[in-house]
């Protein structure tokens, strides 16, 4: 049986601890709401927006996305979207906002049965429209070729593999459907940030369609990598 058709017929158990009685418990939704705040990755790839990021990715919101992301469990979005829409306020403070999503690779959808970005970034501005915030979704990018899975890939690797790899949809006129300059500042939105690759990319071909990109906001980011240099950890 799908995993999204369980989450309606049988009770719910936290996706964070496995403990019965709720999707998401009090102590793994502290987690996920406690401290968003801007996380850059070390280094940072150029060209990346500045990112924030609901919290970090590890422990019970790790286990939260992959199981919303791979394993089917829809229902999750609700929450982390609430997180993204949470770090999206924070991150733009009083500023109208249009969230642009990273767009999946047609074969990850495939795989996956949905597009968890996409549906992540129509909940938060819904979210952000409950609460009086001008916000808006347009979904502009789109991948002009294949790319190869990211997991495993180094920073240069990551970088490589996604060279070129989006663009932006216009109209024969050459402007961007549903895209106004005034509309609010864009924020780039993803689930996870690891070293930026992906986002910088992203905004790279906004950028050369006209668009600045201040922001990016993600549900969570990796944590930073201890590099070595003269000999020391840092």
């Amino acid at each position: 049986m799908p995993t999204a058709l369980l989450d309606l017929v049988l009770p719910p158990r936290c996706a964070g601890c496995d403990a019965p009685g709720a999707l998401f418990c009090s102590r793994c939704a502290a987690e996920l709401y406690g401290e968003p705040g801007r996380r850059m990755p070390d280094p940072s790839p150029p060209g990346l927006p500045e990112c924030w990021s609901a919290t970090v990715y590890t422990g019970a919101v790790r286990r939260a996305v992959v199981a919303y992301k791979e394993r089917g469990r829809t229902a999750l979005a609700r929450p982390l979207a609430g997180a993204l829409a949470l770090t999206v306020a924070t991150a733009a403070g009083k500023r109208p906002v249009v969230l642009v999503p990273v767009p999946s690779s047609r074969s990850a959808g495939r795989r996956r049965g949905h597009d968890p970005v996409n549906r992540l970034a129509g909940l938060a501005a819904a979210y952000l429209q409950a609460a009086g915030w001008p916000a808006t979704v347009e979904r502009m990018l789109v991948q002009r070729r294949r790319v190869a899975d990211q997991a495993g890939l180094s920073s240069l690797q990551r970088a490589e593999n996604l060279s070129r790899a989006f663009r932006v949809t216009v109209n024969r006129n050459g402007s961007v459907p549903g895209f106004w300059g005034d509309s609010g500042v864009v924020v780039l939105v993803d689930d996870i940030v690891t070293t930026g690759a992906t986002l910088a990319e992203a905004a790279r071909a906004l950028r050369a369609a006209g668009i600045a990109v201040p922001l990016a906001a993600t549900v969570a980011a990796t944590r930073r990598r201890e590099r070595i240099s003269g000999g020391h950890r840092r």
